[in-house]
């Protein structure tokens, strides 16, 4: 993605998710995330971030924070094509 490789991505979300291990948590690293992240976000993409011992030792809540997500994306997107279906009906 713009020349950045992510851990995972779901096109039609528009989310990235990320595991971070220990690598990440030294200054440079952590810099250089938020960098990337940032510039990642101008192409209107939403990052999830886990740390890589929730994804080994408590899924559950992984899977929770990413279903969540998918809710609130689909609740949303739902309600934006109501609205248009209801403008286009009223043409």
């Amino acid at each position: 993605m713009n020349n950045y490789i992510v851990d995972f991505y779901c096109k039609k979300l528009s989310l990235v998710i990320e595991v971070d291990g220990s690598s990440h948590y030294h200054d440079d690293a952590r810099v250089q995330d938020e960098e990337r992240q940032e510039i990642l976000e101008t192409m209107a993409l939403t990052f999830l971030r886990f740390d890589d011992l929730d994804v080994k030792k408590n899924m559950a809540f992984v899977l929770g924070e990413i279903y969540h997500f998918i809710e609130e994306w689909e609740t949303n997107n739902l309600n934006r094509y109501h609205a248009q279906n209801h403008r286009n009906r009223r043409m």
